[in-house]
């Protein structure tokens, strides 16, 4: 039993007798040990936002929220290099979709774009599933939507979503706390509250955020304009 548990342990894809895909599992396991990381929809918009390490020697520190074109953005939680991959790959997806049809992507394309990759790598031999989960947020046509991929190529449409080391505690309290018709600024303060949970020694300068807007469409907000908007940690 043994050796025929290491078979379904090394090979992807092969099935165990209970149904499971143990490297899926494991690349899984890789988003729960990643930074906290959500987004969240608001009346006019959407909040994308992540943690980042606190190290003093640490010049600069890998990217967490992205953006993909001027309507929408991607927030990773997992390996980085995987997750900056996968962005890589969204943001030609946004072009060429942009070159065939002559209009923005809408979110929900872009989403399930990224789910349908990040399923191939869970069939074929030779290549391991992508160990990171994303969140796009996005606005199009006066309609924001946010949506969350797996390793397993899952695709879910969220209100209030997170995902990471503490996701399970964010999300809890987005559970708790979101409600429609929120303005941008009670959606970028409950967002922070959100990656608080769980994580007390969080500071301001640790939050990397991103708005998607009607009006401004993607606008990355620092931490120095948190604080001077008094929504600091």
């Amino acid at each position: 039993m043994t050796n025929q548990k290491a078979q379904y342990d090394r090979g992807k894809t092969i099935f165990s007798p209970d149904g499971r895909l143990f490297q899926v599992e494991y690349a899984k396991e890789a988003v729960k040990k990643g930074a906290t990381a959500l987004g969240l929809v608001y009346e006019e918009g959407a909040v994308l936002a992540a943690t980042r390490s606190n190290q003093e020697l640490k010049v600069r520190n890998p990217e967490k929220v992205f953006k993909v074109d001027d309507h929408i953005g991607i927030v990773t939680s997992g390996l980085v290099a995987d997750g900056r991959t996968l962005v890589d790959e969204t943001r030609q997806e946004a072009q060429r979709y942009l070159m065939t049809y002559d209009e923005e992507i809408p979110t929900p394309v872009l989403a399930t774009f990224l789910a349908d990759r990040c399923q191939q790598f869970t069939q074929y031999g030779g290549v391991r599933p992508y160990g990171v989960s994303t969140i796009s947020g996005g606005v199009k046509d006066g309609n924001p939507k946010v949506y969350q991929t797996d390793p397993s190529g899952t695709l879910n449409q969220w209100e209030a979503v997170a995902i990471g080391r503490e996701g399970d505690d964010a999300t809890e309290y987005l559970e708790e706390n979101w409600e429609e018709d929120l303005t941008e600024e009670e959606a970028i303060e409950m967002a922070i509250n959100a990656l608080k949970e769980g994580n007390d020694d969080l500071e301001t300068e640790n939050v990397e955020l991103a708005v998607v807007d009607l009006e401004d469409n993607y606008q990355r907000v620092e931490p120095e304009e948190l604080e001077d908007r008094g929504l600091g940690v």
